[in-house]
């Protein structure tokens, strides 16, 4: 408890000159001392040698553990008081230590002890009285215990062992026990547990162990236990009214009221240590040897009741006794050190700028860039328009998922087009009206379409790749042609977009030779078969385009059976049948035009044909839809037009 304590008094005075401040190893500190010489009144203990030559002092007959100056209290060691049967004489032997402390500093501490009881329906208690014999409180409790099973090692609950509190206040203690259960067999009780002990003691972890009570361990033991002292019977200021007889002697003490009992207690001020009951006791506390309150870079120098902390050159002392560098340093180098940070990013930054530019223009030169543009510049009826990269990234939002309307086979397709970057990409123009394949097939979004605008539909997506196979050059063929391929505006304008699998025409046999690419229900057979992507297997995808503006239906029907999955092999029957008006869609179906129905019907055939060569190309599809479209405009042009539409397709 006060090792601390001692272990700083080492350095300090703690006796009247002359006189031994130890004893046995125990500091002995003034106003306590060894003889009447060495001690205030009240205080004097007794250093006595044991025949082992080892030294033990002594509070009257109880053994002093430790004593604290600062706290007022001291540690002793209490005798256990016991109550033990005897068989031979059939009665009981008494171990009673009555403690009497009447006009005395000492009274028993009564928040750190406790009354501890061990034994079997045995009353211990014992009675406290204060220094002027009055009796201040009764202190006890009964152990309950029937035989050796009913106990258990461990807390002490009540079984074998039990606990009480203590009044404040006691000077004097008698000790008490009284058998409380007459009715059972006492032969058979004393022969397990033959002693009841009363411990009064400092109120620590207490293990009860039910060997206690079966042998006789505690006998002529004795316990820690606690004491208050204090000086005088008179409080703090009423003393200091009278400097001759006050006991705090040391220039820089002082005194407080004793909160256990009468008297007053001696403190040394604060940043002091050591016996305030002694002149020049209360030393000053040597803070940078105890404490370290400087920082590592500081350099702490003690003063009388305070201390003082200095900086090398350079550096000041802040608020927290730490060593800061000056206002000013501190500031030009925060602004050398963002200055230095600002010019490198600046260089990083220019650089990768060039860097990127650099990249762009290759890229630009390398995609044909200049040479399109000096096209644009020399045409001017050439309506093309080439984008930087910065505006295609505004446009669709840094590349947004969001704005992506489709993903060809060859990457994906925004709406934006740019030369600039590693991938040159395509920029469409927005179309509000979604694709064909959503009007044909998502009839909650879309609103009917008639065979007019179908067969408008079908004219412009038809000229479209006529233009691509026979207006540019090299001709181009675009290898996915399919109803999500061909976007609609708010005027139903076709526009064929998505040209991911789109190839120039090849110029020799080699290079006829491409991965196959495409969606499945729209390819080519003979493209399936040879890998030879013609202008003949867009007029096959085109064809299967035809069937889905005829009948609404799915190029590939999984739920189906296997005959009927395909929408172009179940088409194809339904015609050699006769059968074909059973596949229209309803929204056509019941229109009057069933004859141009019927001519759109077989122009499908046409272009499904097995044969890549037996299809028309797609300018002689293009021309028959105009004919077709402009058939139901002007019926009385059918015949004039008949013998164009033989010499352009021919006889079957």
């Amino acid at each position: 408890m006060l090792a601390s304590e001692n272990k700083a008094a080492e350095s300090v005075v703690n006796a009247l000159p002359g006189c031994s401040d130890s004893c046995g190893g125990v500091r002995i500190p003034y106003p306590f001392g060894i003889s009447p010489k060495c001690s205030m009144p009240g205080f004097e203990l007794n250093c006595t040698t044991t025949y082992h030559g080892t030294s033990t002092p002594y509070l009257g007959n109880l053994t002093i553990l430790d004593i604290s100056i600062s706290s007022g209290q001291a540690r002793v060691n209490m005798p256990i008081a016991s109550q033990c049967y005897n068989s031979t004489i059939n009665n009981f032997t008494f171990i009673d230590h009555t403690v009497d402390w009447w006009g005395t500093p000492f009274q028993l501490n009564h928040e750190k002890n406790i009354l501890t009881v061990i034994g079997c329906y045995t009353l211990a208690d014992v009675t406290l009285l204060d220094n002027k014999d009055t009796y201040i409180g009764l202190a006890g409790c009964i152990p309950l215990c029937d035989n050796l099973e009913s106990l258990t090692n461990g807390d002490c609950s009540g079984f074998g062992c039990c606990q009480a509190a203590l009044p404040k206040g006691a000077n004097n203690i008698l000790y008490y026990f009284s058998d409380v259960k007459r009715d059972f067999n006492k032969t058979m009780l004393y022969n397990f547990s033959p002693c009841c002990y009363t411990l009064l003691m400092e109120d620590t972890e207490f293990m009860f162990n039910s060997s206690l009570i079966t042998t006789d361990k505690l006998l002529g033991k004795s316990m820690p236990v606690v004491i208050d002292w204090s000086i005088g019977n008179t409080s703090c200021d009423t003393a200091l009214a009278n400097s001759s007889s006050f006991a705090c002697r040391s220039s820089y003490s002082g005194c407080s009221s004793s909160t256990s009992g009468t008297g007053y207690l001696c403190r040394c001020s604060d940043v002091y240590q050591g016996n305030p009951y002694l002149e020049g006791g209360c030393q000053d506390i040597d803070e940078c040897a105890t404490q370290n309150p400087c920082s590592k870079k500081a350099k702490c120098h003690n003063l009388p009741g305070s201390y003082k902390c200095s900086c090398p050159f350079g550096w000041r002392i802040n608020h927290n006794n730490a060593c800061a560098l000056s206002l000013a340093l501190v500031i030009g180098t925060c602004a050398g050190i963002v200055v230095l940070c600002l010019l490198v990013i600046l260089t990083y930054v220019v650089h990768q700028r060039r860097k990127l530019f650099k990249l762009e223009e290759k890229y630009f030169q390398e995609y044909g860039g200049w040479i399109l543009l000096e096209k644009i510049q020399s045409d001017q009826g050439f309506g093309f328009t080439i984008f930087t990269k910065q505006q295609v990234e505004q446009a669709t939002t840094n590349f947004d998922n969001a704005n992506i309307i489709g993903c060809g086979g060859q990457g994906i397709v925004y709406r934006g087009c740019c030369l600039e970057v590693e991938i040159p990409m395509l920029v469409y123009e927005c179309i509000q009206n979604g694709t064909l394949f959503d009007h044909i097939h998502d009839r909650n979004q879309r609103s009917p379409i008639s065979l007019p605008i179908r067969l408008k539909i079908a004219h412009e997506s038809a000229e479209a790749l006529a233009y691509l196979h026979f207006s540019t050059s090299p001709s181009i063929f675009h290898g996915d042609v399919k109803s999500s391929n061909i976007l609609l505006d708010e005027n139903y304008n076709a526009k064929v977009s998505d040209f991911g699998a789109s190839i120039l025409s090849p110029t020799d046999e080699a290079q006829f030779i491409t991965l196959v690419q495409g969606t499945c229900g729209y390819l080519d057979p003979e493209y399936l078969q040879s890998c030879q992507l013609t202008n003949k297997s867009d007029v096959y995808s085109f064809g299967v385009v035809l069937l889905e503006l005829l009948t609404s239906k799915p190029v590939i029907n999984f739920n189906a059976p296997e005959e009927e999955r395909s929408l172009s092999s179940c088409f194809l029957s339904a015609m050699k049948e006769n059968k074909m008006q059973e596949l229209l869609d309803d929204e056509i179906r019941l229109e009057d035009d069933m004859e141009a129905i019927t001519e759109v019907a077989e122009l499908a055939t046409k272009c499904l044909n097995i044969k890549g060569e037996e299809r028309p190309t797609m300018k002689e599809v293009a021309e028959e839809l105009d004919r077709i479209k402009k058939l139901r405009q002007h019926p009385w042009e059918d015949e004039y037009h008949l013998e164009e539409m033989e010499t352009l397709l021919g006889d079957d």
